[in-house]
């Protein structure tokens, strides 16, 4: 493909041993296998610049949480050699405080969100505790900010950030969730952030608990795979399995490539 990206996963932290139940709406009845759940930003490198999928948490969020942190992402891009300042462009695929944190470290950056997140993440949802939990009001009035200060592009449904780029409304986990689309030499990469929690909840067709409306998450993974058009080519937002199916390139970093074939396949 043309204008080929290259996309590394950065793994920042990780909550260990959650049931099934805690991973699916209707788990296995049968499947009593606790797994891990990992925390990932993303970085596409194409024509020359750097673009940021989502920003993760930092250590106040992690406490906060109970939630384990590696390192803040922040720092795991600098182990990456990459400079927060230098980045112009953030991907936020939707408001939860596990992808919209450290929204003021980044002074030069462009934010790329869904008009119906920044709806959902301020309207009277937001009165309703269960669906305000996964939100901190803090990142979103950040992300106000950098609205009122011009520093927010708008997409509304499917979007370019640059060429080979595109951003595309799902929905369902929350209102606004947006996938990013990657042309790589090895196809069309998706990063399906939480459209699919983990491989097995697309595969499944099983959605993870914490979900906005149903029926939107389910067309989500119906465009996930239209948009990847091969099963090995959708990269769920918090599955360790991604640490197995693709290379370390980084031990300081703790980053995967993931425009690179994985080890194993999942086409039939």
């Amino acid at each position: 493909m043309g204008n080929a990206a290259e996309i590394y996963a950065l793994r920042y932290a990780t909550m260990p041993s959650r049931t099934p139940h805690m991973n699916f709406l209707q788990p296995d009845p049968h499947d009593a296998v606790a797994q891990d759940l990992d925390y990932f930003v993303w970085l596409i490198r194409c024509e020359g610049r750097d673009i940021l999928v989502d920003t993760g948490f930092n250590a106040e969020e992690a406490q906060a949480r109970n939630r384990r942190l590696t390192r803040n992402p922040i720092d795991a891009l600098a182990a990456f050699g990459v400079n927060a300042a230098d980045i112009r462009d953030v991907i936020v695929t939707h408001l939860h405080y596990d992808h919209a944190g450290n929204l003021d470290r980044f002074p030069n950056a462009r934010f790329h969100l869904q008009e119906r997140e920044m709806a959902y993440a301020t309207g009277r949802c937001m009165c309703n505790g269960l669906l305000r939990h996964p939100f901190s009001v803090e990142h979103v009035t950040t992300m106000v900010r950098h609205v009122y200060g011009e520093r927010v592009t708008f997409h509304s449904g499917d979007g370019e950030v640059a060429p080979g780029v595109t951003v595309h409304r799902v929905g369902g986990h929350s209102d606004g969730l947006q996938v990013v689309r990657v042309a790589t030499a090895r196809g069309p990469v998706v990063l399906a952030s939480d459209a699919a929690h983990y491989y097995a909840n697309l595969q499944r067709r099983s959605p993870f608990p914490i979900v906005y409306n149903v029926g939107d998450m389910a067309l989500g993974w119906e465009i996930v795979e239209r948009l990847a058009d091969h099963p090995d080519r959708f990269i769920p937002g918090h599955d360790p399995l991604v640490t197995e199916l693709y290379p370390r390139v980084s031990e300081a970093a703790d980053a995967y490539a993931l425009h690179v074939a994985p080890s194993r396949s999942f086409a039939k």
